[in-house]
Protein backbone atom coordinates (compact mmCIF):
# COMPACT_ATOMS: atom_id res chain seq x y z
CA UNK A 1 0.00 0.00 0.00
CA UNK A 2 2.82 2.41 0.95
CA UNK A 3 3.90 2.06 -3.04
CA UNK A 4 0.23 3.83 -4.15
CA UNK A 5 1.97 6.96 -3.30
CA UNK A 6 4.76 7.70 -6.30
CA UNK A 7 5.97 11.35 -5.99
CA UNK A 8 6.67 12.60 -2.25
CA UNK A 9 8.64 15.07 -3.22
CA UNK A 10 5.92 17.44 -3.71
CA UNK A 11 4.67 20.31 -1.42
CA UNK A 12 1.93 19.00 -0.15
CA UNK A 13 3.78 15.87 1.25
CA UNK A 14 6.28 18.20 4.01
CA UNK A 15 3.10 19.67 5.18
CA UNK A 16 2.01 18.72 9.12
CA UNK A 17 -0.94 16.16 8.31
CA UNK A 18 -2.60 17.55 11.27
CA UNK A 19 -2.88 20.96 9.49
CA UNK A 20 -3.74 19.70 6.45
CA UNK A 21 -6.42 17.45 8.19
CA UNK A 22 -7.78 20.68 10.21
CA UNK A 23 -7.57 22.85 7.18
CA UNK A 24 -9.18 20.21 5.07
CA UNK A 25 -11.99 19.47 7.40
CA UNK A 26 -12.79 23.48 8.12
CA UNK A 27 -13.16 23.59 3.83
CA UNK A 28 -16.28 20.70 4.46
CA UNK A 29 -17.78 23.10 6.83
CA UNK A 30 -17.44 26.16 4.74
CA UNK A 31 -18.81 24.58 1.34
CA UNK A 32 -21.15 23.11 3.30
CA UNK A 33 -22.86 26.53 3.78
CA UNK A 34 -22.10 27.86 0.38
CA UNK A 35 -25.43 28.12 -1.70
CA UNK A 36 -24.02 29.99 -4.37
CA UNK A 37 -24.15 27.80 -7.69
CA UNK A 38 -21.48 30.27 -9.06
CA UNK A 39 -19.46 30.21 -6.27
CA UNK A 40 -19.40 26.15 -5.84
CA UNK A 41 -18.65 26.07 -9.68
CA UNK A 42 -15.62 28.04 -9.69
CA UNK A 43 -14.29 26.64 -6.31
CA UNK A 44 -14.65 23.01 -8.47
CA UNK A 45 -12.78 24.45 -11.17
CA UNK A 46 -9.90 25.64 -8.94
CA UNK A 47 -10.03 22.54 -6.48
CA UNK A 48 -9.59 20.44 -9.97
CA UNK A 49 -6.66 22.38 -11.01
CA UNK A 50 -4.91 21.71 -7.32
CA UNK A 51 -5.77 18.19 -7.13
CA UNK A 52 -4.09 18.13 -10.42
CA UNK A 53 -0.53 19.69 -9.59
CA UNK A 54 -0.52 18.61 -6.24
CA UNK A 55 -1.69 15.13 -6.38
CA UNK A 56 1.41 12.55 -5.45
CA UNK A 57 -0.16 8.98 -7.14
CA UNK A 58 -0.13 8.30 -10.51
CA UNK A 59 -2.11 9.23 -13.19
CA UNK A 60 -3.79 6.46 -13.85
CA UNK A 61 -5.02 6.33 -10.06
CA UNK A 62 -5.61 9.80 -10.04
CA UNK A 63 -8.05 9.19 -13.11
CA UNK A 64 -9.76 7.06 -11.87
CA UNK A 65 -10.81 8.25 -8.50
CA UNK A 66 -11.03 11.58 -10.28
CA UNK A 67 -13.52 9.89 -12.70
CA UNK A 68 -15.22 7.65 -9.76
CA UNK A 69 -15.80 11.09 -7.59
CA UNK A 70 -17.55 12.64 -10.95
CA UNK A 71 -20.00 9.46 -11.09
CA UNK A 72 -20.91 10.23 -7.36
CA UNK A 73 -21.31 13.51 -7.98
CA UNK A 74 -23.64 13.07 -11.32
CA UNK A 75 -25.83 10.79 -9.54
CA UNK A 76 -26.28 12.74 -6.29
CA UNK A 77 -27.34 15.75 -8.64
CA UNK A 78 -29.70 13.86 -10.95
CA UNK A 79 -31.87 13.13 -8.31
CA UNK A 80 -32.56 16.15 -6.93
CA UNK A 81 -32.65 17.25 -10.76
CA UNK A 82 -35.28 15.14 -11.95
CA UNK A 83 -37.46 14.94 -8.92
CA UNK A 84 -37.15 18.33 -7.22
CA UNK A 85 -39.29 21.07 -7.37
CA UNK A 86 -40.10 24.37 -8.60
CA UNK A 87 -42.57 26.61 -10.14
CA UNK A 88 -40.76 27.34 -13.52
CA UNK A 89 -41.30 24.07 -15.44
CA UNK A 90 -38.80 23.10 -18.03
CA UNK A 91 -39.57 19.61 -18.88
CA UNK A 92 -42.20 17.37 -17.45
CA UNK A 93 -42.86 13.39 -17.85
CA UNK A 94 -45.13 11.36 -15.75
CA UNK A 95 -42.78 11.23 -12.65
CA UNK A 96 -40.02 13.50 -13.79
CA UNK A 97 -40.55 16.86 -13.60
CA UNK A 98 -36.96 19.39 -14.22
CA UNK A 99 -37.25 23.12 -13.17
CA UNK A 100 -35.25 25.69 -13.23
CA UNK A 101 -34.88 25.92 -9.28
CA UNK A 102 -34.27 21.68 -9.66
CA UNK A 103 -31.83 22.16 -11.99
CA UNK A 104 -30.17 24.39 -9.97
CA UNK A 105 -30.15 23.02 -6.63
CA UNK A 106 -29.14 19.53 -8.49
CA UNK A 107 -26.14 20.81 -10.45
CA UNK A 108 -25.37 22.67 -6.70
CA UNK A 109 -25.63 19.31 -5.10
CA UNK A 110 -23.77 17.55 -7.66
CA UNK A 111 -20.51 20.06 -7.93
CA UNK A 112 -21.12 20.59 -3.71
CA UNK A 113 -19.99 16.73 -3.61
CA UNK A 114 -17.36 17.01 -6.46
CA UNK A 115 -15.51 19.56 -3.98
CA UNK A 116 -15.87 17.35 -0.97
CA UNK A 117 -14.35 14.64 -3.62
CA UNK A 118 -11.82 16.22 -4.82
CA UNK A 119 -10.62 17.63 -1.31
CA UNK A 120 -10.72 14.16 0.20
CA UNK A 121 -8.87 12.73 -2.50
CA UNK A 122 -6.27 16.02 -2.57
CA UNK A 123 -5.83 14.78 1.38
CA UNK A 124 -5.94 11.08 0.74
CA UNK A 125 -3.28 11.82 -1.82
CA UNK A 126 -1.18 13.35 -0.22
CA UNK A 127 -0.69 12.44 3.25
CA UNK A 128 0.59 8.60 3.86
CA UNK A 129 -0.90 6.57 7.08
CA UNK A 130 1.96 6.66 8.98
CA UNK A 131 2.91 9.96 9.38
CA UNK A 132 -0.74 11.20 10.00
CA UNK A 133 -1.26 9.14 13.20
CA UNK A 134 2.40 10.14 14.37
CA UNK A 135 1.14 13.56 13.78
CA UNK A 136 -2.18 13.40 15.64
CA UNK A 137 -0.55 11.72 18.69
CA UNK A 138 1.99 14.57 18.77
CA UNK A 139 -0.14 18.03 17.82
CA UNK A 140 -3.84 16.83 18.65
CA UNK A 141 -2.66 14.76 21.43
CA UNK A 142 -5.09 11.64 20.80
CA UNK A 143 -4.09 8.79 22.63
CA UNK A 144 -1.74 6.45 21.73
CA UNK A 145 -3.84 3.38 22.56
CA UNK A 146 -6.37 5.00 19.70
CA UNK A 147 -3.80 5.74 17.30
CA UNK A 148 -1.82 2.86 17.38
CA UNK A 149 -5.00 0.78 17.31
CA UNK A 150 -6.16 2.72 14.36
CA UNK A 151 -2.80 2.47 12.48
CA UNK A 152 -3.20 -1.31 13.18
CA UNK A 153 -6.23 -1.35 11.75
CA UNK A 154 -5.62 0.26 8.24
CA UNK A 155 -2.64 -1.82 8.30
CA UNK A 156 -5.00 -5.22 8.18
CA UNK A 157 -6.81 -3.89 5.11
CA UNK A 158 -4.17 -5.43 2.57
CA UNK A 159 -4.03 -8.51 4.02
CA UNK A 160 -7.84 -8.83 4.27
CA UNK A 161 -7.50 -7.75 0.63
CA UNK A 162 -5.33 -10.47 -0.38
CA UNK A 163 -7.07 -13.52 2.73
CA UNK A 164 -10.19 -12.33 -0.35
CA UNK A 165 -8.34 -13.88 -3.18
CA UNK A 166 -7.24 -16.60 -1.80
CA UNK A 167 -10.41 -17.87 -0.37
CA UNK A 168 -11.91 -17.20 -3.78
CA UNK A 169 -8.92 -19.02 -5.53
CA UNK A 170 -9.75 -22.13 -3.36
CA UNK A 171 -13.42 -21.96 -3.91
CA UNK A 172 -12.43 -22.14 -7.42
CA UNK A 173 -10.22 -25.04 -7.31
CA UNK A 174 -12.70 -26.94 -5.47
CA UNK A 175 -15.00 -26.07 -7.83
CA UNK A 176 -17.44 -24.80 -5.24
CA UNK A 177 -18.11 -21.41 -7.86
CA UNK A 178 -20.06 -23.19 -10.47
CA UNK A 179 -23.29 -23.18 -9.35
CA UNK A 180 -25.45 -20.06 -10.29
CA UNK A 181 -28.14 -18.24 -8.65
CA UNK A 182 -29.58 -16.82 -5.44
CA UNK A 183 -29.24 -19.93 -3.21
CA UNK A 184 -25.37 -20.23 -4.60
CA UNK A 185 -24.65 -16.92 -4.06
CA UNK A 186 -25.78 -16.75 -0.67
CA UNK A 187 -23.60 -20.08 0.32
CA UNK A 188 -20.80 -18.19 -1.76
CA UNK A 189 -21.59 -15.19 0.85
CA UNK A 190 -21.66 -17.30 3.83
CA UNK A 191 -18.10 -18.66 3.49
CA UNK A 192 -16.29 -15.40 2.69
CA UNK A 193 -18.14 -13.60 5.24
CA UNK A 194 -17.38 -16.59 7.64
CA UNK A 195 -14.15 -17.37 6.67
CA UNK A 196 -12.94 -13.65 6.93
CA UNK A 197 -14.77 -13.06 10.09
CA UNK A 198 -12.91 -15.55 12.14
CA UNK A 199 -9.48 -14.57 10.99
CA UNK A 200 -10.00 -10.87 11.53
CA UNK A 201 -11.17 -11.52 15.09
CA UNK A 202 -7.93 -13.57 15.70
CA UNK A 203 -6.00 -11.14 13.91
CA UNK A 204 -7.48 -8.27 16.19
CA UNK A 205 -7.04 -10.45 19.23
CA UNK A 206 -3.23 -11.01 18.84
CA UNK A 207 -2.57 -7.50 18.26
CA UNK A 208 -4.65 -6.53 21.03
CA UNK A 209 -2.57 -8.83 22.99
CA UNK A 210 0.76 -7.53 21.64
CA UNK A 211 -0.06 -3.73 21.98
CA UNK A 212 -0.89 -4.69 25.35
CA UNK A 213 2.29 -6.21 26.29
CA UNK A 214 4.60 -3.55 24.74
CA UNK A 215 2.57 -1.14 27.21
CA UNK A 216 0.58 1.14 24.88
CA UNK A 217 -1.91 1.71 27.39
CA UNK A 218 0.33 3.79 29.55
CA UNK A 219 -0.65 7.27 29.83
CA UNK A 220 3.10 8.22 30.86
CA UNK A 221 4.80 10.57 28.49
CA UNK A 222 6.48 8.72 25.32
CA UNK A 223 9.67 9.39 22.74
CA UNK A 224 8.68 8.25 18.81
CA UNK A 225 10.43 7.13 16.29
CA UNK A 226 8.81 9.59 13.90
CA UNK A 227 8.81 13.16 15.05
CA UNK A 228 6.28 15.53 13.45
CA UNK A 229 6.79 19.10 13.53
CA UNK A 230 6.74 22.30 11.38
CA UNK A 231 8.06 23.67 8.57
CA UNK A 232 8.19 26.44 5.81
CA UNK A 233 5.98 24.17 3.69
CA UNK A 234 2.83 25.10 5.96
CA UNK A 235 2.73 28.98 6.01
CA UNK A 236 3.15 27.92 2.09
CA UNK A 237 0.07 25.14 2.01
CA UNK A 238 -2.22 28.01 4.13
CA UNK A 239 -1.52 30.41 1.52
CA UNK A 240 -2.09 28.14 -1.62
CA UNK A 241 -5.54 26.76 -0.06
CA UNK A 242 -6.19 30.60 0.90
CA UNK A 243 -5.59 31.56 -2.70
CA UNK A 244 -7.94 28.89 -4.11
CA UNK A 245 -10.44 29.01 -1.59
CA UNK A 246 -10.63 33.35 -2.26
CA UNK A 247 -10.23 33.07 -5.73
CA UNK A 248 -13.72 30.79 -5.85
CA UNK A 249 -15.51 33.28 -4.43
CA UNK A 250 -14.16 36.65 -5.88
CA UNK A 251 -14.53 35.16 -9.28
CA UNK A 252 -18.83 34.52 -8.69
CA UNK A 253 -18.79 38.19 -8.05
CA UNK A 254 -16.81 38.83 -11.27
CA UNK A 255 -17.63 36.38 -13.73
CA UNK A 256 -20.92 35.16 -12.86
CA UNK A 257 -21.63 31.97 -15.22
CA UNK A 258 -25.44 31.31 -13.83
CA UNK A 259 -28.04 34.31 -12.38
CA UNK A 260 -28.32 31.78 -9.36
CA UNK A 261 -26.83 33.37 -6.67
CA UNK A 262 -28.69 32.15 -3.95
CA UNK A 263 -30.32 28.29 -4.86
CA UNK A 264 -32.05 28.09 -1.78
CA UNK A 265 -34.54 30.98 -2.19
CA UNK A 266 -34.47 30.57 -5.91
CA UNK A 267 -31.98 33.64 -7.35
Amino acid sequence: MDNLWKNTDKLFFKVNPSLKFLCFALLFIVYLFVHNLNTIIWAAVAFTFLYTWAAGISNKISFWFFLTTFIVSFFSASAMILYGKGTHILFHWYLIQISEESLARGILLGLRTFVFGLISMLFASTTPPVPFFYSLMQQLKIPVRYAYGCLAAFRMLPIMAEELVHIRQAMKVRGLTRKKGFGAFYEQFKRYSLGMLVQSIRRAQRTAVAMEAKRFSMNSERTFYYQIGWSRSDLIFLLIVSVTVVSGFLLSRWIPLTPFSNVIDGY
